[in-house]
């Protein structure tokens, strides 16, 4: 079965991937279509972006999508980056501009203060209009140095005190069983198993 993945971010599409490799789903990339219709990220939560995102592609595509909304919400900050951890520095912020920019908001802050989750909301979006949706979220904190380099966005200042790592110093194997997306998407894969889409 084909499924249309509502993002051009690689490093998650790769993430994705293998995630639903034993499901025998053909997850196609936003990047393989041009003239993909622009989608404001506007909704106040999470679910609402990636339900804004899912619709819009499977009514410009016709096919299966899913869409996710996530991102990393740190306690001291009242939730911050939140929806706008994408950019937080700014439209077209690199990942490494948005981590300096969190980073400059915790300084000096103890690492008892820096408790962080990151969250996530998938949208499975049929053909016929309807959709389900699947939550995730994976705790930790936030130190003051990037490790590691097998994650992108946060990962390297994510990190898990039960692991003592960061999110970045994980195999993706491990990555991707305990992760907010790995959360959400073996609650999808059960559906998945169950169901004759």
């Amino acid at each position: 079965m084909k499924i249309i993945f509502a993002s051009k971010n690689e490093g998650k599409v790769r993430e994705i991937r293998q995630m639903l490799e034993s499901t025998g789903i053909d997850l196609v990339s936003l990047n393989r279509f041009s003239a993909v219709p622009e989608i404001i990220e506007d909704g106040r939560s999470f679910l609402e972006n990636a339900l804004k995102k899912a619709r819009t592609i499977a009514e410009y595509t016709g096919e299966n999508v899913l869409a996710d909304d996530s991102g990393l919400e740190v306690d001291i900050l009242q939730g911050e980056p939140g929806i706008h951890s994408a950019r937080y520095a700014g439209a077209g912020a690199t990942d490494a501009e948005n981590n300096a920019r969190l980073l400059e908001k915790l300084r000096n802050m103890p690492p008892e203060k820096r408790c962080a989750s990151f969250h996530c909301e998938l949208v499975f979006y049929k053909r016929d209009g309807s959709y389900q949706s699947f939550t995730g979220k994976w705790q930790g904190r936030i130190i003051d140095e990037p490790r590691g380099s097998n994650g992108f966005g946060y990962d390297p200042i994510f990190f898990l005190p039960q692991l003592g790592k960061t999110a970045a110093e994980l195999p993706p194997a491990i990555k991707n069983k305990l992760s907010h997306r790995g959360q959400a998407f073996a609650q999808l894969q059960k559906v998945l198993g169950k169901k004759d889409i």
